[in-house]
């Protein structure tokens, strides 16, 4: 990936930085959701002021700062991220998002699903980067370019090939060695997984989990956090948001997407919805780019 100069003589990366969001009013908020595969969601957004409140993700989120200046609360100290720098968060760590400037920031982002980081580990535990800023340099050497080319497809080949520079790149930068293989019950932790994934909606008993994956229920709460950084219940509420956010973008009343998304009501959604994505269920939907 090569490097060029902006028109402010700022360095920024080709074909990534050059041109992006340029026009869009610096008081609009805009998303736009780029094309993923399973275990890879992508996007590009622009925020002005403080765009996210405090919330966490059940996947890690590797970002790139393409205009302003990113700032953000991670792990008790406040974070910078310019323009060409990436940004790495791990499962489950709490974070808000906010500009550092009055010209607000713009990013891509893409959310890679632990599991598929774990299958390029081989069953090592996940790595832990305790800075989140990942400096220009290392961008463009490690992180491959295509993840931040939102409107091409990825492919079955591609999946694998961005999973596993990711995994690599995530155990390089937590400057953990390789690691022996651990005895965590994949098998049984997957098949748990894919039940809770395949009908979010539904409340499986424990008693059904254990039977499912083989091992009691300390073992599989341990295992699970062990294996994908989250814990069960997040996980389904994870993937009720997924089943939300689609119906939204279909034009679906919130309130019929909060019953079949599985939860109480439509303000139990909205409260998960805030405290997940740092935004209302309605304000995500105005922010939607068309088209």
């Amino acid at each position: 990936m090569g490097e060029t100069l902006g028109p402010d003589g700022k360095r920024r990366l080709e074909g990534l930085c050059d041109g992006a969001l340029e026009g869009a009013a610096e008081s609009e908020s805009r998303i736009a959701i780029g094309l993923g595969a399973d275990g890879i969601e992508r996007l590009e957004a622009h925020f002005a002021g403080r765009a996210f409140a405090p919330h966490r993700h059940d996947t890690y989120a590797v970002g790139v700062t393409l205009s302003g200046v990113q700032t953000f609360r991670y792990r008790g100290e406040q974070r910078h991220c310019l323009p060409g720098e990436a940004h790495i968060l791990h499962p489950d760590e709490l974070h808000d998002g906010a500009a550092g400037g009055d010209r607000g920031f713009g990013y891509r982002i893409a959310y890679i699903d632990p599991a598929l980081i774990q299958q390029a580990l081989g069953g090592r535990p996940l790595p832990f980067v305790s800075d989140p800023i990942v400096p220009e340099r290392v961008v463009r050497s490690r992180i491959s370019a295509a993840l931040w080319r939102l409107d091409e497809p990825i492919d079955a080949l591609s999946r694998v090939e961005l999973a596993a520079d990711l995994a690599a790149m995530l155990s390089s930068l937590s400057g953990r060695q390789a690691e022996r293989r651990t005895s965590l019950r994949l098998a049984g932790l997957l098949r748990v997984r894919d039940l809770i994934a395949a009908d979010p909606a539904a409340s499986h008993p424990l008693e059904r989990l254990e039977r499912v994956s083989g091992l009691d229920r300390w073992t599989l709460a341990r295992q699970f956090r062990a294996a994908f950084g989250t814990n069960l219940r997040s996980f389904r509420t994870m993937r009720q948001l997924d089943r939300a956010r689609g119906m939204i973008r279909a034009g679906t009343p919130l309130s019929e997407v909060a019953v079949a998304a599985g939860f109480a009501d439509q303000s139990h959604m909205s409260r998960l919805f805030k405290r997940t994505y740092g935004l209302t269920p309605g304000r995500w939907a105005t922010a939607l780019a068309p088209g």
